[in-house]
This record gives C-alpha cells, sequence and structure tokens, in this order.
C-alpha cells in the first residue's frame, strides 16, 4: 500500500542533524521572521491588490485579506506544530511523508512546485509592471505595449519580454550560485517595510470617503461597499491568498534554523501577523484613494499615486517595489529549488535535476530548465490566472500539512515541539483543511472560463495534476528511496495508522 510507505522519522531528523555534511545553523527568530515578511510582502501587497479590488471585491477587498489572514493563521499554526517537531527541508513535503507517506508525499511536492514556479512567474508581471511605469515616468523608454502584456491581458500584446527578462536573469545569478546573504536580506526587507509606511502616510491624507462608496453601475456593478456581493468578497479572499504564501517558506529553513523548535513558530506566526496587518491598511488606503474598477493595473499603489497627482511618491514607491519584488523571485526560485532537492534525495524524481555544477556546485540544470519554463508562463499568461494556479498549488499544500499534525501527534506521541496545537489535535487542522478547501471552490470567481463554465485555474490544476501522477506512477514509484529498500528486505515499516 502507498500510503504505508511512510519516511522514518529517526532518519529524516537524523538528515537533519548531520552537522558535518548538513547546512549551517546560523538563523535567530529573527532573522526567519525577517525572511518570512520578505518572502510575504511583495506581489500581494504591491500587485495583486488592484486586480483584485477591480475583478473580485471591490473596496470589501478589506474584509477579503481578513479572511484570507483567518485561513492562512490557521494553516500556520499546522505549520508551526509540525515544523517544531520535524525541524527538515523540504517544508510540507516532509512533514507529509512522515506521517501520510509517499503517494500523499509526491503530491505535495508536485503542488509545491507549481506554488514556487508559477509564483515566481506572477511576481515577474508585477515586477515588469513597475519596471516599466519607471522608465516611462523617467522618460528613459516606452516599452511598446505589445512586449509589456500577454495576449490575455486586459490591455492585450504578444508577450510580457520584461517578466521573462528578470525571470532569465534571476536564473542566471541562481545557477552561478549568487544568493542574498542575512544581511543583504534584512536590508531589503526593511526597504520593503518603509515603502509600505510611506504609502500609508502620505496615501492617508488622499482618501475620498466616496470610493468607498460609488453608484451602481456598468464598471461598479452593484456599487456600495461590496459590488460583488459576498461571493465576491469569497472569491477575493482566495485570490488575495496569494498575497500571503511565504510564512511557509519558512519552514524550509528548518536545517540552518539555530534553534527549530523554539524559532520556526515564531518567524512563522509573527511575520503572518505582521503582514496582515500592512494589508488591511494599505488596501483600506488604496480603495480610498481610487475608484476600485480602474485599479485593474500590475502597479496599483503606484498607479494610486500618480492618480491623486503625487507622481514623486509614485516613483520612489516604484523603486521600492522593484527591490521587494527581485527578494520575492530569488526565494521562490531558490525555494524550488529546495523542493526538488528533497525530493530527489527521496529517489523520487532523477538524479539528473539536482546534479551540481562542478564548478558553481548548484543545481544548474534543474535551475535552467525550471527558470525557462517560468520565463514563459510570465511572459504568455495574464497576472490573475498565474496567481489563481500558484494558490491551488498552496491550498493542496496546506490542507495534507493540516492532516499531518493529528497522524504525527499519533504514531509519534513521544515528539515533544515547543509549539503544540491549542483545543486539541483536531479542531484547527480541520477547520484549516476545510477553510482551505472552500478557498479553492471560491478561485472560481473573477476567473476566465473555459467552454462556457470551468474555470481555468481549476482546469490548470488538474492537468499539472495528472502530469504529476503519471510521472510518479512511472518513475518515482518504482525508484524512490523507501520502495527499493522494502524491496530488499532493509526499510523500517512504521505502523499504519487505522
Amino acid at each position: 500500500m502507498l500510503i504505508q510507505r511512510v519516511k522514518p522519522l529517526a532518519r529524516i531528523l537524523a538528515q537533519g542533524s548531520d552537522e558535518e555534511r548538513g547546512l549551517k545553523r546560523s538563523l535567530g527568530p529573527w532573522a526567519l521572521t525577517a525572511m518570512g515578511i520578505g518572502a510575504i510582502i511583495g506581489t500581494g501587497i504591491f500587485v495583486l491588490t488592484g486586480v483584485g479590488s477591480a475583478t473580485r471585491a471591490g473596496p470589501a477587498l478589506t474584509i477579503s485579506f481578513v479572511i484570507a489572514g483567518i485561513v492562512s493563521a490557521l494553516a500556520a499554526l499546522c505549520y508551526a506544530e509540525v515544523s517544531s517537531k520535524v525541524p527538515i527541508s523540504g517544508s510540507a513535503y516532509t512533514y507529509t511523508y512522515a506521517t501520510l507517506g509517499e503517494f500523499f508525499a509526491w503530491i505535495v511536492g508536485w503542488a509545491l512546485v507549481l506554488e514556487y514556479a508559477l509564483g515566481a512567474s506572477t511576481v515577474s508581471v508585477g515586477w515588469s509592471g513597475y519596471f516599466t511605469f519607471i522608465l516611462h515616468t523617467l522618460h528613459i523608454w516606452d516599452v511598446p505595449q505589445a512586449w509589456q502584456h500577454s495576449h490575455w491581458d486586459p490591455m492585450p500584446g504578444i508577450a510580457n519580454l520584461p517578466a521573462a527578462g528578470i525571470i532569465l536573469l534571476v536564473t542566471a545569478l541562481l545557477v552561478k550560485g549568487t544568493r542574498e546573504s542575512g544581511t543583504i536580506n534584512a536590508i531589503i526587507v526593511a526597504i520593503k517595510v518603509a515603502i509600505v509606511l510611506f504609502f500609508i502616510a502620505v496615501g492617508v491624507g488622499h482618501i475620498d470617503a466616496a470610493n468607498y462608496h460609488l453608484p451602481a453601475g456598468p464598471f461598479t456593478f452593484a456599487g456600495g461597499y461590496l459590488p460583488f456581493g459576498w461571493s465576491g468578497v469569497l472569491g477575493g479572499a482566495a485570490f488575495m491568498f496569494f498575497a500571503y504564501i511565504g510564512f511557509d517558506a519558512v519552514s524550509t529553513t528548518a536545517e540552518e534554523a539555530r534553534n527549530p523548535a523554539r524559532d520556526l513558530p515564531f518567524g512563522i506566526l509573527m511575520s503572518l501577523v505582521i503582514c496582515t496587518v500592512l494589508y488591511i491598511v494599505v488596501v483600506a488606503i488604496l480603495d480610498g484613494m481610487v475608484p476600485f474598477y480602474k485599479l485593474n493595473v500590475t502597479f496599483p499603489v503606484t498607479f494610486a499615486m500618480n492618480y491623486v497627482g503625487l507622481a514623486w511618491a509614485g516613483v520612489i514607491i516604484a523603486f521600492g517595489a522593484i527591490a521587494g519584488l527581485t527578494t520575492v523571485l530569488l526565494v521562490m526560485m531558490y525555494g524550488q529549488t529546495r523542493i526538488f532537492y528533497a525530493m530527489s534525495r527521496d529517489g523520487l524524481i532523477p538524479p539528473l535535476f539536482v546534479k551540481l555544477h562542478p564548478t558553481w556546485r548548484t543545481p544548474w540544470l534543474s535551475q535552467i530548465v525550471f527558470g525557462l519554463l517560468i520565463a514563459a508562463a510570465g511572459a504568455f499568461f495574464p497576472i490573475g490566472v498565474l496567481g489563481s494556479l500558484t494558490n491551488m498549488g498552496t491550498f493542496v499544500a496546506f490542507i495534507l500539512v493540516a492532516a499531518a499534525v493529528p497522524l504525527l501527534r499519533r504514531r509519534h506521541p513521544e515528539l515533544k515541539g515547543s509549539f503544540m496545537l491549542p483545543f486539541g489535535p483536531y479542531i484547527i487542522p480541520i477547520a484549516a483543511a476545510v477553510s482551505a478547501i472552500c478557498m479553492m471552490y471560491f478561485l472560481k470567481n473573477g476567473n476566465p472560463l473555459v467552454w462556457g463554465f470551468f474555470p481555468i485555474a481549476w482546469l490548470g490544476f488538474i492537468i499539472w495534476f495528472c502530469a504529476g501522477l503519471v510521472f510518479y506512477f512511472s518513475y518515482g514509484r518504482n525508484r524512490s528511496t523507501i520502495a527499493l529498500e522494502q524491496t530488499e528486505g532493509l526499510a523500517v515499516v512504521q505502523p499504519r495508522v487505522n
């Protein structure tokens, strides 16, 4: 049975405690918090707030953020408990392998690859919007519209070349082994937070309360604070969940945390709380400055400043956004290789994809292949579809991590992490899983339809999921380390959970 192929927890913990061959433990609680904030603050606040307001929830996007924040908090609590007990690289993939077994671990790993890859594509489209704005505003160069937008954007083009270009540049940096140090990351995080606070300080004085209650019309739909109704609010929550992606990236650093049992939960929860407060304030000001239906652009924060006649402030914000989005790209594309590394270590994917460059010691082939695919996605697909597909992968991972909490407690009652969920092992995990499923359903709101009724985000995920199943059953199932050991009679088979 596939569900019986559970990776022995003793081996997982041993891999993380290998001081000689493992990663150096140098990250403290505030460094992890800074890393979480660095990964969270990016496209969600600088880009998708505009799309979410214009196409999903209108001014009620503030409520959407509250709902998305609650769902994220439920998932974060599950991550906090599991990561404090299983402090090892691989994030949700490793947690699932230790509890639900190899088959579900494959599903999570495959979903995480989708999350990180298309998440980077989404970020690249937002990066392109701010980059072309700077070039235009400073009269450096007007990039032709045909090369700023994909065919399916509100303003159709041919391909978003700046989006593809930044992905290829980051790919080249990662192939060579250039990665941000903790100091540089902390500086960039400080810049991003400063830019957000700058927007709040300047924008709050330019709020027009009438924008919260526009009359009904062809552009404002039902009008008022809920122009798309409660269905739109929930659709906005499902879409804006992208803004919270990043706290789970903290758990991928488990092998580099000084005290993972204590510091991982702190970094995850603290970064989520700080970013939630900032998001709610920013979106309230944004929708107060500009009528929501005009915000369907990839650079809404700068657009809002321009709209109220503060072009100089828009340029400052654009430069900060460029810096922030670039670091998010680095984190996401780096994280994708770490997921692949963990899966290759378990034999589920060919070792060719994690073969290290003889000089730079980086998984260069994997980085190049995914870099090209990510660049193509950023060039030819609209940001709304990319963001929705990213969320689909994230929700699947969250559901299975939630399931891992009670199973880990039952399989290994001897594990006592520094963080334990309140109200027992079932209430919060069930709430996290159910809310994630609901968010997957409401992603259909504002999403393009295939055949007139089927959301393209659902279709895209089904195609990716089926491709993953084919790969697993044709390769990974027979070549995984656990499978080979069981064949040779060497594997330690843990008892099945009834």
